[in-house]
């Protein structure tokens, strides 16, 4: 809110270089915002008085989406990756898939490891549990399991997240 858009009977008020002027009636301060040639913005609606600041509001608007705009930049979303095996897989095939698993982890992933099931394969599942294992104990050092090896379906999964 700003200038005639404030409402509240008193408000506190901060000065154009940050000094505070102290709580004022709502009228007072817009006219010290007016012998300035500036807005009075109200900065903490919810405060008790609500916080007012003499500004250009104009400048004040940049400021807010300038520091928005930083902080978006800073984010990061956390993907999931998936990596998909079959129960016969040979070991070369597999070091490549741990491989790149690894690549995700570094990169700050979350790595969702399905070992699928077709055909007759599922008939032998609890033999093919080993291969999670064995992929979760070459990447020990920099991975921790999430969730552990569970059957959803035809395929068994788990999830690795990189270590804090």
């Amino acid at each position: 809110m700003i200038n005639e858009q404030i409402r509240d009977r008193e408000v506190r008020l901060i000065g154009e270089d940050g000094a505070q002027l102290g709580i004022m009636p709502s009228r007072e301060a817009m006219r010290l915002a007016e012998e300035a040639g500036l807005d009075l913005v109200k900065i903490a609606p919810t405060a008790k008085p609500p916080v007012c600041k003499i500004v250009d509001y104009g400048k004040y608007k940049y400021e807010q989406i300038r520091k928005e705009k930083e902080a978006r930049k800073k984010q990061r979303t956390i993907e999931i990756k998936e990596i998909r095996l079959s129960p016969n897989i040979d070991t070369n095939d597999l070091n490549t898939k741990v491989n790149a698993a690894r690549k995700f982890l570094t990169k700050g992933d979350k790595v969702k490891i399905t070992l699928r099931f077709r055909g007759r394969e599922i008939a032998h599942m609890n033999n093919s549990r080993h291969i999670l294992d064995d992929i979760a104990q070459s990447l020990s050092d920099i991975a921790v399991v999430e969730k552990a090896p569970k059957m959803e379906g035809r395929s068994m999964t788990m999830f690795l997240t990189e270590k804090r």
